[in-house]
């Protein structure tokens, strides 16, 4: 088996990685050939992309033998046995490292387009696009250890079993998609394996850069929290039921599910504390609407999502709210998607025939009443709609497996109605 190119390879290789999801990773990768490949794995689990610079330093005369090599922050890795062979010492090598320190300053200084992500106490996965040798990959984990990283998962698409399983002793986890047993050269694995020039690698960082996972405040006194992806195909907004937030564990197993899809969401409070106690305000569904809206205004004034569809996910109250949002006449905000969960498009029924959003209604088996208003709804809706009963669920979806067919449904309907950018 071959590569068609890194970004083949690295799409493998994330197939392999998606374990490390759940650990909130920081992938990192090696100039130059290196990072297309840990693009694609960045990408593949929503994460930051950031590079670790490391120089080989050569044999005089043999450069291609490495004799040992050096990273960022003073790191260095000598291999004495070469050394030694060679009949040369370290010391003497001071021209060609001095050199080559200061190529790795300008390269931190050309290729980073802003502030390297804290990677102490995290799970770092270090990604390269074939091993050899392994001195450079050393010096690169144990550069990544210096800068704190709690864990280091080295993963490459190719590399000789023999350097695997020595790098399994300095590395905590390494994941390798080929171990041939003849191995010449990393190029010989890959059909295009041209070099990778500077300006590349500085655009697939400039395009990462724009992961994020925030808190923000709207209006200036309500608390929620943003998620960007790497390259997100949409933005869902949640509008929570009553006596429900930003923090419902319901809302947030959906927007989880919903950022392995590939979408941005906001999950806020649509109303501040002393509001939440007043019960006029939690059913004022114009109210709620209207904050959607100034939540809508925000993401698409915000650069990292101008421009991207954005879906509303409503539940109980929050689905009425929801509707009438999108139902709103703007020419600056437009709704391109709603799906509602155990909604209560009844309390916005002035507005039902003003949607033009496609609409998702789900509905639990045994919520009869809620089912039954949710039935009501949908002849008074115009735009396309669907109405899914999951069957044996309450209102809550709290019965086992109830919750990810919701989830299911959800993401399938964004990925139909908000399309892709991936």
């Amino acid at each position: 088996m071959r590569f068609r190119d890194r970004a083949d390879a690295g799409r493998r290789l994330a197939e392999r990685l998606g374990h490390l999801r759940a650990e909130n990773p920081v992938v990192v990768g090696l100039p130059r050939g290196g990072v297309p490949v840990a693009a694609e794995v960045a990408a593949a689990l929503d994460a930051p992309l950031d590079i670790v610079l490391v120089r080989k330093i050569g044999a005089p005369h043999r450069m291609e033998l490495a004799v040992g090599a050096i990273g960022e922050d003073g790191v260095t890795v000598r291999n004495d046995e070469v050394l030694a062979e060679l009949g040369l010492t370290w010391a003497g090598l001071g021209g060609q490292i001095s050199r080559e320190r200061r190529e790795i300053d300008r390269r931190a200084g050309s290729l980073r387009p802003g502030p390297r992500p804290s990677l102490d106490g995290r799970t770092v996965i270090l990604v390269d696009d074939g091993i050899a040798t392994g001195a450079t990959v050393i010096a690169a984990i144990r550069v990544v250890r210096r800068l704190g990283a709690r864990r280091i998962v080295l993963a490459v698409p190719v590399a000789p079993a023999d350097t695997v399983a020595r790098l399994r002793e300095i590395a905590d986890e390494v994941v390798c998609g080929l171990l041939p047993s003849r191995f010449l050269a990393v190029g010989q694995w890959y059909e295009d394996f041209a070099q990778v020039p500077d300006k590349r690698v500085r655009r697939l960082l400039e395009e990462s850069a724009t992961v994020a996972d925030e808190p923000i405040v709207v209006c200036g006194r309500l608390p929620g929290h943003l998620f960007v992806p790497a390259r997100p195909a949409g933005v869902v907004i949640f509008a929570h039921g009553s006596g429900s937030g930003r923090h419902s564990p319901r809302n947030v197993a959906v927007a989880d599910s919903l950022h392995r899809a590939g979408f941005g969401t906001v999950l806020i409070d649509l109303l501040d504390e002393a509001e939440a106690g007043d019960r006029s305000k939690v059913f004022d569904i114009a109210l709620l609407a209207s904050r959607l809206r100034s939540v809508a205004a925000v993401v698409r004034d915000d650069r990292r999502l101008a421009g991207l569809p954005i879906g509303l996910f409503g539940a109980s109250t929050g689905a009425a709210a929801a509707l009438r949002a999108a139902a709103a006449p703007s020419p600056d905000v437009r709704v391109s998607a709603v799906v509602s969960r155990g909604g209560r498009p009844d309390l916005a029924a002035g507005s039902l025939p003003a949607v033009n959003a496609p609409t998702l209604l789900i509905v639990g088996g045994r919520d009869q009443e809620v089912l039954a208003l949710n039935a009501a709804a949908r002849r008074r809706l115009r735009c396309r709609t669907d109405l899914v009963v999951v069957p044996g669920a309450g209102h809550l979806f709290a019965e086992p497996g109830a919750l990810d067919e919701v989830e299911r449904l959800a993401v399938g309907w964004f990925e139909e109605h908000l399309g892709t950018r991936r």
